[in-house]
This record gives C-alpha cells, structure tokens and sequence, in this order.
C-alpha cells in the first residue's frame, strides 16, 4: 500500500472513530441524564403534589410559581420574575450563548374541581379549585427536565442556554400571550413542552385558534311583578343573544366551537335585572374563519340588546392562534419517547387506575395505552392553547404522557383524582426525561435547530415578527413589521 493511500486510510479511520465516539458519548450521556431524573423521582413528586394541593387559579398563583422559582434557584437558575406584567410569570435561564433551548411550565389549577385522591367523586373543598388539566405535573415535570440539562451543561462543558418559562393562567387569561409581547421568546431557537394526558405521543399537532369574551348587558332594573312595564331586562339581552348564537350553529363550519356560561344572570327572580353576563369560547382553525365567527356573535349581542331595549359592551379576555407545528423537532421528541419508553403500573396502581376506570364508561379507551408510544404522525386537536402564540415566535415541539388513565378526559374528577398519584407522577418523569434528552440532541446537533428554523419559517410563510392583537378578531393584524 502506497504511503499516501495508508495516510488517507488513517485519517477516515480517525475521523470515523471520532465520531462514533462522541455518538457513543451522547448515548452515555442520555443514559445518564435519564437516571439522574429518576433518582429524583421522590423529590419532584412532592413538588407535584404540593403544587396540586394548592390548587392556585389564572395569574394568582403565588405559592406554585415560587415553589418552582426557589427550586430552580436552589439549581443555579437566574430568575427573573413578573415578566410580561405578571407578578406569577418567571423566566429561569442557565448557561450562554447559543443555542437557546426554551422550556414551557404551567401551574394553574380550574375552579369547582376539587376532587381527593379516590376512586369516587368525592372533593377535596366542596366547589374548591382542582387541577384538573394536570399543570402541577406539567410545570413540575419541566422544571426537572430544565434542571437535567442545565446538569448535563455543566458536566459536559457545552455551550448554550436552557430557560424554563414559568408560563401563568393558560386556562383562563393566555399568559403566553403578554409573555409573547415582551419579546422573552425573540431569541429562543427551540421550544419544548408537554401536556398531560391518558397515552404516551410525539405526533406533531394543531389546535383550533380561539377568542374568548365576556358581553356585559345593561338595562333598566324595576319590581318584576309590581312595575315590568318600567324594567328592560339585561338577562332578556343576555338569553336572546344565546338563543341567536345556537341558531347561529346550523350555519357554521362543523370545525367550530362555541360554547358560553351566563356568569351574572341577576339576584332575584322579583328584581328585573340591570346586569347580566355571558362568557364566549368561539374556536376555529384557520383564523380569517375564526375572525368572521367573532363578527358574527358581536352582531348577534348587538342585535339582542336593540330587541330587548337594553345595551351591550364586550370585554376581551384571551384569545390565541393554532400551534404551528415542526417536523424536525417532533421527530426528535419521539425519537427520544420511544428511547424513554411507556408505563408500566405496579399492582397496586393497576388496582387503582381499574377501579378509576371503571367510572368512565364503556366507550373509554381500554386500559394499557400507557404502556405504548403512538404512532408519529399529524394529528389536528378541537382543543386550544396559547402555546400557539409561542409557536408563532419559534421552533417548537410537543408531546404528551400518560398521566390519567387510559380514557380520561382533562377537566375531569378523574383527571384530577389521579393528579396526586404515582400513576401520574411516572408519566410526569418520562416527559422530563424525553424534554431532557431531546435538548441535549439540540444542543449537540446544530444542523437539527437550522432544519428546524427554515421549516419554522417555511410554515409560517412571513419573516414579520409576530405579535398578538387585542381585538375581539384576534388576528387579522397579527404581524408587525421587524423593527428597523
């Protein structure tokens, strides 16, 4: 063998062990990282269930957000607080430079859903809040894997910057939304988050984008049996706009959702009521759809109020695009699922998640799908979340883990019922350990966040800086042009 073949053979020998090395030191190093999360299982359950016990509503979440503060504090963690104007919303960061690897937490609980661990309904505060959408395990669970990579970080000398987000009232308010509009996303490169649920998937997918809004009706109050001719009353407002918005359903695409609760409907049947209330959910996937649905029920409050001699005026409360999905990351995520692996319950937990089961009826999902991981694949949600603001901003990814039993809706007894337990404590870890893991694939594998930027940008069809609206239609001016 001639010299100059020998030395071109050493170098491709060289080169190729080199990188089987470090692949190999990144297997190593996910191993690693992975049982240094379950060795801590113990300490973020109780986290958890702290968190859970509290049980605090949208933006007065004192206790959960500083529990999840001093723990990432007591890591190192730089914390900021009351970002966006709100006194719960926190950004913790680690380390520097790129790449930025963003990590979303939430913490909300929703009103009336108190409910024990047990296998009845059975509530812990009779009309007590409860969580049940799971955002103790949801912001516990990526505070520990926030903690993991900062770890692996340090350890292995690489450099870039992991963030949790201490993300308030996703159930009622859109805290992304004002965390969006200080601009604390501009420079992430990726997003990861989770959500609780009753299997284990990566699957890339979409919500409906939504607006939310309270119609405040005003009339004229008098003695319902002594003087009706002199009263005009604001539930009259508030009812026949309802009844409108229902005809309204026969003629709107079946992707739609419209749903409300009247949250002041008077105080005494003998009083005509001056003022009543109603609370609009309108949902759509594509926003110009959304937008004509908003118009549509502002007329209808409009029309109402001439009819019944009363006036109306509406208050937004929230509103968010779809979650816009990436390819590449997803692909990451379920890789690193599937690494990670399902649940497997002890007998005990069998027992329990059985009995929890058997409440859900005979068309629940049957039992074991914690034991697998979905197929990859599209998948459209009716749900929403203002993540879809942070998806707008940057590159993001999602997945889900069994938590409830198989079956479980969110906003159930059950949901909440099984919060404080280990079955959901077990799927809380494996979403730690995947969001851990993912990011180290991040941070190791560069081409992977620019291939994840251009699909980002691709789907998004605008290089414009996103930025949310404050109309009733929510997003019609949705893009602002890049400062100069």
């Amino acid at each position: 063998m001639k010299a100059g073949t020998v030395l071109k053979f050493l170098v491709s020998f060289f080169i190729l062990g080199t990188t089987f090395c470090a692949a190999e030191d990144i297997e190593s190093a996910k191993q690693n990282v992975a049982r240094s999360i379950d060795a801590r299982f113990d300490f973020y359950s109780e986290i958890s269930r702290q968190i859970w016990n509290w049980a605090e509503l949208a933006f007065i979440e004192d206790k959960s957000s500083a529990l999840l503060q001093k723990t990432l504090k007591d890591e190192g963690f730089e914390v900021e607080t009351g970002v966006g104007g709100m006194p719960t919303a926190f950004v913790a960061s680690y380390g520097s430079g790129k790449p930025v690897i963003g990590i979303l937490a939430e913490f909300d609980a929703l009103p009336g859903m108190s409910q024990k661990v047990s296998t009845k309904h059975e509530p812990l505060v009779e009309g007590g809040n409860g969580h049940g959408c799971g955002h103790n395990l949801f912001g516990t669970g990526s505070t520990a894997a926030a903690i993991a990579v900062k770890q692996w970080l340090v350890k292995s000398g690489t450099k870039g910057t992991v963030r949790l987000y201490g993300c308030p009232a996703e159930e009622a308010g859109g805290g992304k939304r004002f965390l969006t509009d200080a601009g604390v996303f501009d420079d992430v490169d990726a997003v990861l988050h989770w959500h609780p649920y009753d299997r284990n998937d990566a699957s890339p997918y979409t919500t409906l984008a939504m607006s939310t809004a309270r119609f405040k009706f005003h009339g004229k109050s008098a003695h319902a049996a002594g003087f009706p001719e002199l009263g005009r009353s604001a539930l009259d407002g508030v009812e026949a706009m309802d009844y409108m918005v229902n005809l309204m359903r026969e003629h709107i695409s079946q992707e739609s959702r419209i749903h409300y609760v009247i949250t002041d409907g008077g105080k005494a049947p003998n009083v005509v009521p001056d003022y009543a209330e109603v609370y609009y959910f309108i949902r759509h996937p594509d926003l110009n759809v959304l937008n004509d649905l908003c118009d549509r029920v502002a007329a209808a409050a409009d029309g109402a109020a001439k009819g019944t001699g009363t006036t109306v005026e509406y208050e937004i409360i929230s509103g968010c695009p779809s979650i816009l999905i990436n390819d590449v990351l997803s692909k990451v995520v379920d890789e690193n699922l599937r690494i990670v692996g399902g649940i497997k319950y002890t007998p005990e937990e069998e027992k329990f998640a059985q009995a929890i089961h058997d409440t859900l009826g005979e068309d629940a999902l049957p039992l074991g799908a914690e034991k697998i991981i979905e197929p990859y694949g599209h998948k459209k949600s009716p749900c929403s979340t203002d993540i879809g603001y942070v998806s707008m901003i940057a590159p993001s990814a999602q997945l889900v883990t069994a938590t409830w039993v198989s079956g479980t809706p969110a906003h159930t007894w059950q949901a909440v019922a099984v919060g404080a337990n280990s079955i959901a404590e077990k799927g809380m870890i494996v979403a730690a350990k995947t969001m851990a893991l993912t990011a180290i694939d991040l941070y190791s594998n560069p081409e992977t966040v620019k291939k994840a930027k251009e699909e980002f940008l691709q789907r998004r069809d605008t290089d414009e800086v996103y930025r949310p609206a404050t109309k009733l239609q929510p997003e019609l001016d949705m893009y602002k042009p890049k400062e100069k």
